[in-house]
């Protein structure tokens, strides 16, 4: 057993390497004054691997054959913030613009989705939801099937969010009764699992948005919210144009309420909604 009470200390170069090392690998900018986040998170890792010192994880982390190591200091370092319908206006607009416009445009294929950091699986979820109550009101719309993608870094929240399964205080957070009723069922265990044609149509997949994005198919709609705040400028441009490529012609980008475009007119153009902005792809 190990005192998880305990803490190593973070030299000023340690932590410049391991913030090097971090961007470089999954994208995070960690402040000059984030060495007691990257205590707090890494702390049972080092004492279950008895390092003494950051500089040494980060050579370990370097080696040939780590990858199970820095999978598990990249899913410590990374933030799984989430709640179902989170913000709302994107799930009204999803609701209320978009899917009746994809409806009349893909009359004979089929709708794709990307739930790009999608955490333990409340966004795709939500959409998922979204979709289904858009065709019990539109009978016959998207008769080629629909498709959401739904990709994280974090192996650990992938492996909730496969499941299913939720604790009654994670439903609390932005899913009302009645969604809850109709789209859940209560398990013997108190918690609630999704109802299986909600999840049939969501496939996760391990995926790090620094990555190439050519395997991941071309999209009607990305959902890319709360993430590329971690980023720095120069990379979550790269990253949004990379997105562009994986849109259809005026396919669609939701951001996070507090995300926003710039120095990419020529990608995308904005779309005010009334509450909320999204943007299309030119």
């Amino acid at each position: 057993m190990f005192d998880q009470s305990s803490s190593f200390k973070i030299l000023q170069d340690e932590f410049v390497l391991f913030s090097k090392y971090l961007e470089d690998n999954c994208g995070i900018l960690l402040a000059d004054h984030k060495q007691y986040l990257v205590q707090s998170r890494l702390n049972k890792i080092m004492q279950e691997c008895a390092y003494t010192n950051l500089k040494e994880l980060i050579g370990q982390l370097k080696r040939p054959g780590q990858s199970r190591l820095k999978e598990q200091v990249i899913d410590a370092m990374t933030t799984n913030e989430t709640l179902w319908f989170r913000d709302t206006h994107p799930y009204d607009i999803l609701k209320r613009q978009l899917l009746p416009e994809m409806r009349d445009k893909k009359r004979a294929q089929r709708l794709r989705i990307w739930s790009a950091a999608c955490s333990t699986g409340q966004e795709p979820y939500s959409m998922s939801m979204i979709i289904d109550e858009f065709k019990q009101a539109n009978p016959g719309s998207f008769s080629a099937g629909e498709e959401i993608l739904a990709t994280d870094i974090s192996t650990n929240v992938l492996q909730q969010a496969r499941s299913g399964e939720y604790e009654m205080l994670a439903l609390g957070r932005g899913l009302d009764k009645e969604r809850l009723q109709r789209h859940f069922k209560a398990t013997e265990r108190g918690s609630w699992v999704i109802n299986p044609g909600i999840k049939s149509r969501v496939r996760f997949q391990s995926f790090n948005l620094l990555d190439q994005y050519g395997t991941l198919g071309q999209f009607d709609i990305i959902f890319c919210r709360n993430v590329l705040i971690y980023f720095s400028s120069e990379l979550k441009t790269q990253i949004l144009r990379k997105m562009h490529k994986q849109l259809a012609p005026g396919g669609y980008l939701v951001l996070g309420a507090s995300e926003s475009l710039s120095g990419l007119s020529d990608c995308y153009t904005m779309i005010h909604c009334r509450p909320g902005i999204i943007y299309q792809a030119i």
